[in-house]
């Protein structure tokens, strides 16, 4: 794969000094972005999965900790997001064609890993909308020893009333070429942007609300606002049919806040229930952002990765599970 030099906001991001971002293609052909967080000598490569509206800045703090404890970090602005290729001439809409052109972003991802040369053994960390990506991906062979999730978004949280009419509308406006529209209640604010703190959905610790916030502030064309029909109907198709498939036997650990409010807790819970080997840990006062949450409680997510990745990247590969 052919990288190219992509911007990257470096003091936005706080992360490891040399970061860099490329620009890779997708099969497709859309233009997507990476970014490589370095470590001298290190033991292995974290494959950072974001979450929607996110982009590769977003995760400097977090990639500073995985990489001062030897492992390099690359994450992607998926498609449509971050500075990648919008999909739609309204840009800020968060849109997908068909949740498995995700995919894609993961090849291209793991292109560009090899290309940079990254060394193995691969771990995965993936959030929200990132876990729903991410799932698919271990199901379907990843390459990676060990994978995280963190408020993955394997079902997303409604009033059992809404449900079908979220089905209904997300279907009927893409089969009636509608599907760019933002869904009902959504539109072009980025919810960071216009938000805030005060029972923000994200996370209890001001100082990392205020980080997040810096940084669209920044660089608005970094913002997202809400999902198109198409992509609430593509995203929904997706959690309903990986929910139907059995989780791979791969060392697993899954965060998630008791106070998360934008994820389905149960699909979660029933998710984890049938992990080999899977743990589930259910972080008492915590909302979506488990990796920005308060310092106690990031602290000990951080460490405890660290510990799964250092535990299973050198046990043999026959004995993963």
């Amino acid at each position: 794969m052919t990288l190219s030099a992509a911007p990257f906001h470096a003091d936005l991001s706080e992360g490891p000094a040399d970061s860099r971002a490329w620009w890779v293609q997708a099969s497709d052909g859309l233009r997507l972005r990476v970014a490589h967080f370095p470590s001298a000598g290190a033991a292995g490569t974290v494959l950072l999965f974001p979450g929607r509206t996110e982009y590769v800045e977003k995760y400097g703090r977090t990639a500073q900790i995985l990489c001062a404890a030897g492992y390099h970090v690359i994450a992607i602005d998926w498609r449509g997001q971050g500075i990648a290729e919008r999909m739609l001439p309204e840009p800020r809409t968060g849109h997908v064609h068909v949740f498995e052109d995700y995919q894609k972003d993961v090849a291209a991802l793991m292109s560009a890993a090899r290309t940079l040369e990254l060394p193995q053994p691969y771990h995965m960390i993936a959030h929200s909308m990132g876990g729903c990506i991410g799932l698919r991906a271990v199901m379907e062979g990843l390459p990676v020893r060990s994978c995280v999730f963190t408020g993955p978004m394997w079902g997303i949280r409604m009033a059992s009333p809404t449900r079908p009419a979220a089905w209904a509308l997300s279907w009927g406006g893409s089969k009636m070429g509608l599907g760019h529209l933002f869904a009902p209640g959504t539109g072009t604010d980025s919810y960071v942007a216009t938000g805030v703190f005060d029972d923000n959905t994200l996370t209890t610790d001001p100082e990392m609300w205020d980080y997040m916030r810096r940084q669209v502030l920044a660089r608005p064309e970094l913002q997202l606002g809400g999902p198109s029909l198409n992509w609430l109907h593509e995203a929904l198709a997706e959690c309903r049919t990986l929910a139907r498939r059995p989780a791979p036997a791969l060392p697993c650990t899954c965060y998630t806040g008791t106070h998360e409010r934008i994820v389905d807790i149960p699909r979660i819970e029933a998710r984890m229930a049938g992990w080999p080997g899977g743990r589930l840990d259910m972080i008492e006062g915590a909302e979506h952002e488990i990796m920005m949450e308060a310092p106690h409680i990031r602290d000990r997510v951080h460490a405890e990765m660290i510990d799964q990745f250092n535990r299973t990247g050198t046990a043999p590969q026959a004995l993963r599970a």
